[in-house]
Order: structure tokens, then C-alpha cells, then sequence
């Protein structure tokens, strides 16, 4: 009759070198994800690259334009260039979880903006952010880049700009001739007056 068999060892506690090859494996996963972010997200910038270039050579045609409909035609051209390399940029920083903070009509909050100027404001309350001078950005929930924002302060209400007056346009002569200019009568002419030329005295034979 046989006994039973040898039991197992129990399992201890994982040792040092067991604790280190776990953490070296971590860290080791989180770089190749991070590495494969980051190749991610330079390969996306390349087409916004191209883009961009092909915006300045849009812009060194609207330079080089001879007539008012070519500047015309490249202006447009070169604003919709722009708009599109806008919108990808935002579309990628999407992808990334980067996201623009859109702060206008917000209190001022410290922990994500700085305030670098005050503007003075009848309706909204003191603190109001009025204009983003610098856009800032999220990435997650965590402020990634803090806006630069100009913010309300008690005061009257700006005064409106003056209208321009637009000068009275010349009326050209009956007859569709040229204007003439006006001319002086001769007493409001004021001519240099000539020196009075000496008198000879006459001698007596």
C-alpha cells in the first residue's frame, strides 16, 4: 500500500527579483504605447504639412496677381487653405483627447487661465471673460495649455464709434466741361509792389 503522494510547496510572497521583472514589464508596455502614440501622431501631422504647403505657394500667387478678380480668387483660395488646415489640426488634437477650453462668457477660473487684461463692461459681472487672446486646451480633464483671457470690470459702456462723414463729391460745370478754377478779382490779388525808380534832377543851362 502506497502513501500519498509529496504535496506542493506552498506559495509564498513573490520575491524581489519577481516584484522587479513585473515592474520592468509595465514600464516596458508603457513605452511601446507611448512610442506608438507618438509615431501615430507625427504620421497625422504629415498631411496637415503638405497642406501648409501648398497654402504659401497659394500665398506667393496672390503676391504675383496682375488684376483685382486674380487677387480676388486667391484671397478665397488661400482663406479656404487655411480653414482646412485649421480643421484637421482640431480634428487630430480630437483623436489625442486635446480639446479647446472655449472659456468666453465663463467666470475667470486661476487654476486654467491668466488674466492679462480688464475691459470695462455695463452688463456682464466683474470677473466675466469677454476675449480669449490666447486659446487654452484640455488634454483629458487636466489643463494642458492655461488660456490668456481679458476679463470684465465694472464701467459704462463704450462709446460708438463716430460714422465717417464722406466728403462732398466735386459737381463738374453745366456742359460736362472741366472745372475751372476760380479766379481773383483784381483787388484781391496782393502783387509784390516795384521799387519806385529814382528821379534824375534836370540841370538848368
Amino acid at each position: 500500500m502506497t502513501g500519498p503522494g509529496p504535496t506542493a510547496p506552498a506559495e509564498g510572497p513573490p520575491s524581489e527579483l519577481d516584484k522587479l521583472r513585473r515592474r520592468v514589464a509595465a514600464l516596458s508596455a508603457k513605452r511601446d504605447e507611448a512610442e506608438a502614440r507618438l509615431h501615430a501622431l507625427l504620421g497625422s501631422l504629415l498631411p496637415l504639412d503638405d497642406l501648409l504647403a501648398d497654402t504659401r505657394r497659394r500665398a506667393g500667387a496672390l503676391h504675383g496677381a496682375r488684376s483685382a478678380r486674380e487677387t480676388a480668387s486667391a484671397a478665397l483660395a488661400l482663406g479656404e487653405q487655411v480653414e482646412a488646415a485649421h480643421l484637421m489640426l482640431r480634428g487630430e488634437f480630437a483623436r489625442y483627447d486635446v480639446s479647446p477650453m472655449d472659456v468666453v462668457g465663463r467666470p475667470a477660473d486661476p487654476a486654467e487661465m491668466w488674466v492679462i487684461g480688464t475691459q470695462p463692461h455695463h452688463t456682464r459681472p466683474e470677473g466675466t471673460v469677454l476675449h480669449e487672446r490666447v486659446t487654452g486646451f484640455r488634454l483629458g480633464s487636466a489643463t494642458l495649455r492655461p488660456a490668456q483671457v481679458v476679463v470684465s470690470v465694472p464701467g459704462p459702456a463704450p462709446d460708438p464709434a463716430p460714422t465717417p462723414v464722406p466728403e462732398p463729391a466735386s459737381v463738374p460745370p453745366a456742359g460736362g466741361g472741366r472745372a475751372q478754377p476760380r479766379r481773383t478779382t483784381r483787388s484781391q490779388r496782393r502783387l509784390p509792389r516795384k521799387p519806385s525808380a529814382p528821379r534824375r534832377r534836370s540841370r538848368r543851362g
